[in-house]
C-alpha cells in the first residue's frame, strides 16, 4: 500500500512540475483529493446508517 502511494505521489509531483499553468495545477491538486473525499463520505453513510438501524431494534 505504502508503494502505491509512494507512486502517486511521483505521479503528481511531476504533473505538477510539467503543468503548462496555474488552472491545471489546480485541477490535478482537486482530482487527486476527490477519491479521498469520496471514501469519506461513504465511510460516513455507512456509519450513519449502521448507527440509526442499531436505534430500531
Amino acid at each position: 500500500m505504502k508503494l502505491f502511494f509512494l507512486l502517486l505521489q511521483l505521479s503528481i509531483e511531476e504533473k505538477l512540475k510539467n503543468a503548462p499553468d496555474e488552472g491545471y495545477q489546480i485541477g490535478v491538486v482537486i482530482g487527486s483529493f476527490i477519491p479521498f473525499v469520496l471514501l469519506i463520505g461513504i465511510a460516513y453513510w455507512m456509519y450513519y446508517a449502521a448507527k440509526k438501524r442499531g436505534k430500531n431494534q
